[in-house]
């Protein structure tokens, strides 16, 4: 019996396989709700701790630097639904895949699955389908991280009120709604994350811009949800721009603009993104927008928004067909 060796996973085209990343700060501008881990009815933020002694800061004895946290796989399921419900003609891209949580399609030619993976345990009837969709595992190629908030500002309570599930109860029902209280993380916290995308070709890379992209005004496990790119000087003092990074490289020259989470000094923070960011093979670069070594792309701030728009028109056109939305007046 021969054996094989090959990823099988299928090429859908000719376009060369670059590596990809996306590093950026993100800013709650209010107040958000991220449920703790997966408990239900527990109305407590998620947080993490951070054991300041194995960072050569403090002592044994120290309780350590609690933290609020962006969970990336919170993130990751945010990104995988604004694709899935993402808008093709008159139906959603899922709808038009067949795919969906917690039933992927999980074929290799499905712009979500072939990004985010998919898992399907044992073969399974699907309604629509005539043949039973067989045991598959389709490893995703993107990966998250970070989250970390970088200020130690703890989570304040609010309170809230929860009304009756009916619209309209009648006069002999009691309305009273009921009270509870609810975490936030306070506005104005800054979260370092990460995306890291493997042997990718540009077409699949657009479908990981627009879950990126699409993903930033739905983030929360409650309302108000949404976060923004943090924005300050970044390539020049005088101009304001996102602090994001894009690199697209087959091997990686660019030191890693990713932010220690003991550190929780906004200045010392963007200090060590910035040093980074303009880092290229061992050696500072002067600062710019884009950054080239060989194979090796950097885009820096403004320029990398522009390079992942670009994606996103790329992803319009093949795979939501570039409907025009436009109507007559």
């Amino acid at each position: 019996m021969a054996i094989n060796v090959k990823s099988g996973l299928e090429n859908y085209s000719d376009e060369p396989r670059f590596h990809f990343d996306i590093y950026a700060i993100l800013e709650g501008g209010q107040e958000l709700y991220f449920g703790h881990e997966t408990q239900v009815n527990v109305n407590i933020v998620e947080t993490v701790t951070i054991p300041l002694s194995t960072n050569g800061v403090g002592t044994e004895e120290d309780d350590g630097l609690e933290k609020c946290y962006l969970s990336p796989t919170k993130r990751r399921g945010v990104e995988r639904r604004t694709l899935i419900w993402a808008p093709k003609g008159n139906e959603l891209l899922g709808d038009a895949w067949n795919c969906g949580i917690p039933h992927t399609c999980s074929k290799a030619e499905c712009p979500i699955c072939r990004v985010f993976g998919g898992l399907i345990t044992s073969a399974i009837e699907v309604e629509g389908e005539s043949d039973k969709r067989p045991a598959t595992t389709l490893i995703g190629r993107l990966t998250h991280s970070g989250g970390v908030a970088i200020q130690e500002l703890g989570p304040e309570e609010k309170q809230r009120a929860m009304h009756p599930s009916m619209i309209r109860k009648p006069p002999e029902s009691d309305p009273t709604p009921t009270p509870f209280k609810r975490e936030y993380n306070q506005p104005g916290l800054l979260y370092p994350v990460y995306n890291h995308c493997l042997s990718m070709t540009d077409s699949e890379f657009s479908a990981v811009a627009y879950a990126f992209m699409s993903a930033l005004a739905r983030l929360g496990a409650g309302n108000p949800k949404g976060v923004k790119i943090y924005e300050a000087p970044l390539v020049r003092e005088d101009k304001e721009e996102p602090w994001i990074v894009v690199d697209r490289y087959l091997v990686p020259l660019g030191k890693r603009p990713i932010i220690s989470p003991a550190i929780k000094d906004v200045n010392k923070a963007k200090k060590q993104f910035k040093e980074a960011a303009f880092t290229i093979a061992g050696e500072r670069q002067s600062n710019g927008w884009q950054l080239v070594e060989g194979n090796f792309h950097r885009y820096v701030g403004d320029t990398a928004i522009a390079k992942l728009s670009e994606c996103l028109t790329k992803f319009e056109e093949e795979v939501l067909n570039n409907v025009d939305a436009a109507t007559d007046n």
